[in-house]
């Protein structure tokens, strides 16, 4: 077994230093580059098998595939496919990074930023195309992140939109995917078992909306859904066991905010109802099979909601500055990062790590964007 685990080791260094080579020599060579472009038949690798090519090339370092993508059409398309992200999990070199969407301390210019598990900061992304907009819903998908609707300004007139526009962690580039059926913003989302959902917020006319709908990245079509049982805007939505979980916000139907929780089960196309939500949430996380919640009444307190039971446990966050400074959250590595929205000097993030042994479980780190952290998410590619 030693021979083994070496030889292949000795198999993936060689492909990786054979692959990293490729694109040191199509930077230098743009003859090359072309001849391989205009070849559409020619094989991934001449000399190779496609599925050892294909191999070949998932080795190479993240950061090399937008050069990689300008080769010929079949690198392009392995490079935005769901199969690369499949061969670099199979082969242990996913990579884990924490897109943050972050805002000046004027609040006059938001971007997206990456940081990697030391905090360090990788790159800025390309600005996102298409209007100004706010109270969109994020959602990760095969490696990439959905930005969707959301509230847009144009010449000074806000309106709801439908436009979704799709960011390549692998390309580092921007595209347009199939607008939804319907303009909403401030609405929930989340992705179950491959595609993407969306239900409630407002729509055109600043009517509440009860209206679902979901992507299918296969077909890139939005399809209407079974609506929800009431409309419900200022909500979000998390997965679990292939589920559909909406809740927080407020309903036409309840005084005040609502405590119901809408699941939806995709294979029955149903949807049913718990009683036992959160309420005014301005933070939250699913880390593992637990969803991670912090509400406005409660600043210094993290509610943790577990499926399997449906119930709730309280955890007190260590204080820190203010009693009233929220918090955003990020995930990396299987920790809890908690971000300050407030700029206080010599602040450091809170971490939570919820495997840790009782009494160790929170932590401080050096992980801290650039700005004031609007929204974050995970990306592993």
């Amino acid at each position: 077994m030693p021979g083994v685990v070496s030889g292949k080791k000795r198999f993936t260094e060689t492909n990786m230093t054979f692959s990293t080579s490729i694109t040191q020599d199509l930077n230098s060579n743009p003859q090359l580059a072309s001849q391989i472009a205009k070849d559409i038949d020619s094989p991934i690798l001449p000399g190779l098998p496609d599925d050892v090519a294909k191999y070949c090339l998932a080795l190479v370092p993240r950061s090399h595939f937008p050069t990689m993508s300008s080769v010929c059409k079949k690198w392009l398309s392995f490079l935005k496919s769901k199969e690369l992200i499949t061969i670099r999990k199979l082969a242990g070199l996913l990579e884990e990074w924490l897109y943050v969407l972050t805002m000046d301390s004027e609040a006059m210019e938001s971007h997206w930023e990456v940081l990697d598990c030391y905090g360090h900061r990788h790159q800025l992304l390309p600005p996102m195309p298409g209007p100004t907009k706010a109270e969109f819903g994020v959602v990760v998908l095969n490696g990439k992140l959905l930005v969707m609707a959301g509230y847009s300004l144009i010449d000074g007139t806000g309106s709801a939109s439908a436009d979704v526009y799709e960011y390549d962690s692998c390309l580092n580039s921007w595209r347009k995917l199939a607008s939804m059926n319907i303009a909403r913003y401030d609405f929930a989302c989340a992705e179950v078992n491959g595609k993407v959902y969306a239900a409630g917020g407002y729509g055109m006319d600043g009517d509440s909306l009860s209206s679902a709908e979901m992507y299918d990245p296969d077909t890139n079509k939005w399809i209407l859904i079974e609506s929800l049982r009431r409309p419900r805007w200022g909500c979000f939505a998390c997965s679990f066991d292939g589920k559909l979980y909406v809740m927080g916000g407020r309903s036409s139907f309840t005084i005040g905010n609502s405590k119901f929780v809408d699941v939806y089960n995709p294979e029955g196309h149903t949807w049913c109802e718990m009683k036992n939500g959160c309420v005014m949430v301005t933070a939250r996380a699913v880390l593992g099979k637990k969803l991670f919640c912090m509400e406005w009444k409660n600043q210094r307190k993290l509610a943790i909601f577990s499926p399997e039971d449906n119930s709730w446990k309280v955890v007190p966050v260590p204080l820190t500055g203010s009693s009233t400074i929220g918090f955003r959250f990020g995930i990396l590595g299987g920790k809890l990062l908690l971000f300050s929205q407030e700029e206080e000097p010599g602040y450091r993030t809170l971490l939570y790590d919820p495997d840790a042994s009782p009494g160790s479980e929170w932590q401080t780190c050096a992980i801290k964007p650039s700005g004031l952290c609007l929204c974050s998410v995970t990306i592993k590619a």
